[in-house]
């Protein structure tokens, strides 16, 4: 199976990641992860360090001649900001940020300085994690699954997205890459544009929604017999593990939570013996397990806690209250959040084909792929029969 482990802090030297288990052959050069690097630094609403960082890989294992070994892949990415912090005297920070991880963070490992906190909580930590995603997008692609997505809502800005079919998607997606918010309704990514210039005059922050789309996902990965092995929980806890990401659901769940069941539940029907649903709104996914259909995930971005405008505290080294202090950020991370939900999507459906198909290579899970049961009558054989459990039971 797949794991991943980063290193790094926002203002230290490197960021490092480690992607153990992908299988061996699968084509990958630097560009194909540089790529998504890059879509994470672009948006509107970015604060000052995406002007400094020019994000670029480095292989330093696992990919040998342009295709990956089956080895564990070592990915580094620069820090160019370090070089403003390598010989500086820092500043003490005793002031914890409402919002961030600087309080939680000295109560758990007791720190006596609060940005050790910081560092590694700070955003700069899914640079890596983008990285390793790319990844993961390259063993998708092999298959013909896609992962992207586009924001739905800023502020309370919300667009306008009828449901639509996996066909429409990828207009869906290029519509969204063709502006600074990541917003497929150009109505209103207008709007959005608006709001979050406001905010920046307002010297305050925005959250929003980012849905990701995954295309060409099979059915029957994940599992319902285990509640580690549903891949919806497994998709909710990946992408809740986002900095700044407070929700997350499947589908639109928390608006059809107050919908009557009958007009929640995706009907079934036969054709050319195939099965087909009538909509998707269980997001692709049903008991944990893939349904074929687009899998639709969601996260809800909460405003970045770092304001210009000063929120109250407490200095920790004297116990009076202070106001924080302005640590340099984006004023709406959501449009660079596209690509770090999509990341973290890729990497968990990635993993559930591998724990699907099996096997070391690209080679082997081809022909295992070709041979997946689908929704077709032909792979559905019943027998039709009463039957009894027959355990022993006193």
């Amino acid at each position: 199976m797949l794991r991943f482990l980063t290193a790094g802090e926002s203002h230290g030297p490197l960021l490092t990641g480690i992607l153990e288990g992908m299988p061996a052959g699968v084509p990958l050069t630097a560009a194909d992860i540089d790529a998504d690097l890059a879509r994470r630094q672009q948006g509107y609403g970015k604060g000052g360090r995406m002007a400094i960082e020019k994000d670029h890989v480095r292989f330093a294992a696992g990919v040998v001649a342009g295709q990956t070994t089956g080895a564990p892949i070592a990915l580094l990415v620069e820090n160019r900001d370090y070089k403003n912090w390598a010989d500086k005297l820092i500043d003490p920070m005793t002031t914890p940020r409402p919002g961030h991880a600087d309080l939680t963070g000295a109560v758990k490992y007791g720190y006596r300085e609060l940005r050790l906190s910081l560092e590694r909580a700070s955003a700069r930590e899914t640079t890596m994690r983008v990285a390793v995603g790319a990844v993961c997008k390259r063993l998708l692609a092999e298959f013909g699954i896609r992962v992207q997505g586009y924001v739905t809502a800023i502020g309370d800005v919300s667009a306008d997205l009828p449901p639509v079919d996996a066909a429409q998607y990828p207009a869906r997606f290029d519509a969204a890459e063709a502006n600074d918010v990541r917003c497929p309704d150009p109505a209103a990514a207008e709007r959005m544009h608006d709001a979050i210039r406001a905010i920046i005059q307002a010297k305050d922050t925005l959250g929003g929604i980012i849905e990701v789309a995954a295309l060409g996902v099979p059915p029957g990965l994940g599992s319902h017999v285990h509640y580690d092995r549903k891949l919806d929980g497994q998709l909710m806890g990946a992408v809740g593990s986002i900095p700044a990401v407070k929700g997350v659901e499947i589908g639109h769940a928390f608006e059809q939570a107050s919908w009557p069941g009958t007009k929640v539940h995706d009907e079934l029907f036969a054709e050319n013996g195939e099965l087909r649903r009538r909509s998707n709104r269980a997001g692709g996914l049903e008991g944990g397990i893939t349904t074929g259909e687009p899998v639709i995930v969601r996260a809800a971005v909460k405003p970045i806690a770092t304001t210009l405008n000063p929120l109250q505290s407490v200095d920790l080294a004297s116990g009076e209250p202070k106001a924080t202090d302005y640590e340099r950020s984006d004023f709406c991370p959501v449009p660079r959040g596209v690509p770090i939900v999509e990341a973290m999507v890729a990497i968990v459906l990635a993993n559930a084909l591998i724990e699907k198909l099996g096997g070391d290579s690209l080679d082997e899970m081809r022909p295992r792929f070709a041979a997946l049961r689908r929704n077709r009558l032909e792979d559905l054989p019943m027998d039709n029969r009463p039957w009894q459990f027959n355990y022993e039971y006193s």
